[in-house]
């Protein structure tokens, strides 16, 4: 997209400021990514001390934090978009920091499922403002660039997490074997230390200056008076019961009432089904939580329509209130873009969310020497990626617009399944780093280019909500479902880790399907943001 307000220039260069911002930024999803994972290196820890299986290591990993995560990022984006986002992303850091120590205190399921909604709702604001400030400092033609730096401090902030994680709980278990000072173990110390760093980068992000909005793409925004205001409506919305209050004063008419009420009814029956196709496939004991007896293929799927739900009351809501949004955001190659993202991301998720406990079972490895030596191979491939495919998504975006980036994404997703089979059938620890080197470095090359073309294809103005929503869809399909299917494949096949990742791969076909449908649309839909915006009321 490159019409812009009239008279006013894009900026063509990075200022000095620009750098900074995306330094604490990225250091902001990379310190998401260390209290997100870190889990994973701890999982085999947790699972002797809690006494639970994989499929309830997947939910506390994916599911339970995907709930609070995926409804909050919808009204943390839309504060995004109007109020500052440098403080919004400090309060943040510092809640889910916070959230992430409590995981220290947890002598239960239930008390490590808290602290884990608790960091799912802090870090709801991570990545919708990271990237609206990434896009407010850096013109069009540096961005693939720029998002490879996030993707880079994803990759150190995984790798860390790993490599910190292990290193410190097992350091910890060795110095204090009956319980440390506070009675802690291993695994609850090395969540203190992780969630300690967001006290620094939370204050340095509150005293950083907060970009104009749209600046450097020559379309400033105005400000929003009511920023707050709009966040609140957004979450009562898209939120289950509070979305009929909303679809009631807003005088929604008889047509959004029955798409409203038969869109639950379909989605309550497909997880009633579900769940009972889930239980029969791999059988779980029901979980105390909190005094109550559930039954975790229910709470996954409970968890999975409440995500589908949301996503229905959210459209549904930016159709009532803001057709512009609503016209931008309904374009099919951006729809099938997040479900592309979503897909991979449940690969991603899977792969891991459970490499760490793979390595331990099937080579026999220690926890520290998993966590430091696949972790730091990690976050090295992780950097190494997204430095090659950040520019080269730049190159293609010039000499091919926006299809030069699909090309790129699809190169890259359908090449890794097969480097993926390979990998996890490796006989011994060198070869599959060896091997999961090569998967990793084609896997990361599908970050900057799709990222890219999510912020491209809306309005400065929409790009915290547009971040929010595909960080809902992605939740939905892939932190939500990534983790929690290899746990319940590998319960069902006796702890087979190496078939249960290797099985996620099952949705690469429908990924390569979209992507060559993307690219026979979105140039045609880049193009035309501008005129279904004013179609919907947009003054621009």
């Amino acid at each position: 997209m490159t019409t812009t307000v009239e008279g006013i220039k894009p900026a063509a260069r990075v200022s000095r400021a620009g750098w900074y911002a995306l330094f604490l930024v990225s250091s902001a999803q990379g310190l998401s990514l260390l209290d997100r994972q870190i889990l994973s290196i701890l999982a085999p820890s947790i699972r002797a001390d809690l006494g639970i299986g994989d499929a309830e290591l997947g939910l506390l990993y994916g599911t339970v934090f995907a709930l609070f995560y995926a409804l909050f990022s919808l009204p943390l984006g839309r504060l995004v978009d109007g109020w500052i986002r440098t403080r919004l992303l400090s309060i943040c850091i510092l809640g889910w920091s916070v959230f992430a120590g409590l995981s220290a205190f947890a002598g239960s399921f239930a008390v490590l499922a808290i602290s884990r909604l608790g960091v799912g709702i802090g870090e709801g604001a991570a990545q919708p403002g990271a990237n609206s400030v990434i896009f407010d400092t850096f013109p069009r033609s540096r961005r693939g660039t720029a998002m490879a730096a996030m993707g880079i401090a994803t990759a150190l902030g995984l790798g860390l997490s790993m490599a910190l994680g292990g290193f410190v709980a097992q350091w910890w278990d060795e110095a204090y074997p009956g319980g440390g000072p506070g009675g802690f173990s291993g695994w609850q110390f090395a969540f203190l230390v992780a969630a300690a760093p967001g006290l620094v980068l939370a204050w340095a992000l509150y005293r950083m200056k907060e970009p104009v909005r749209g600046g450097v793409d020559g379309i400033p925004a105005p400000p929003d008076p009511h920023p707050f205001k709009a966040s609140a409506a957004v979450l009562g919305s898209v939120t289950p019961l509070a979305n009929w209050y909303s679809l009631w004063r807003r005088d929604a008419g008889a047509k959004q009432w029955i798409i409203n009420l038969v869109g639950l009814a379909a989605i309550a029956a497909f997880c009633w089904v579900m769940t009972g196709v889930t239980q029969a496939f791999s059988p779980r004991p029901t979980l105390d939580v909190l005094g109550v007896a559930v039954n975790p293929h229910a709470l996954q799927w409970f968890v999975v329509g409440f995500g589908a739900f949301v996503i229905l009351n959210l459209f549904q809501s930016l159709k009532l209130t803001d057709r512009s949004t609503y016209n931008v955001m309904l374009s099919p190659s951006l729809l099938l873009l997040f479900v592309v993202g979503g897909l991979q991301t449940s690969i991603n998720y899977g792969v891991m969310g459970f490499t760490p406990s793979f390595l331990i079972r099937e080579y026999g490895m220690d926890q520290s020497t998993t966590g430091l030596q696949f972790g730091l191979l990690a976050a090295a491939l992780g950097v190494i990626g997204p430095l090659a495919a950040g520019p080269l998504s730049d190159l293609l975006t010039v000499r091919l617009g926006a299809r030069g980036r699909v090309w790129l994404t699809f190169a890259s997703l359908g090449i890794s399944p097969f480097l993926g089979i390979w990998t996890y059938n490796a006989p011994d620890p060198m070869s599959f780093y060896l091997r999961f080197s090569a998967y990793s470095l084609v896997l990361t090359l599908w970050l900057p280019p799709i990222y890219s073309l999510y912020y491209d294809l809306v309005l400065p103005r929409m790009r915290g909500m547009a971040s929010s929503t595909y960080i809902i869809i992605s939740t939905l399909l892939g932190l939500g479902m990534g983790p929690y299917f290899v746990g319940i494949v590998s319960d069902r096949n006796g702890g087979d880790l190496g078939q249960a990742i290797i099985s996620i791969n099952v949705v690469a076909p429908v990924i390569a399907v979209i992507l060559l449908y993307v690219l026979t649309r979105v140039q045609r839909d880049e193009d035309s943001v501008l005129a279904r915006a004013r179609a919907g009321g947009e003054p621009v």
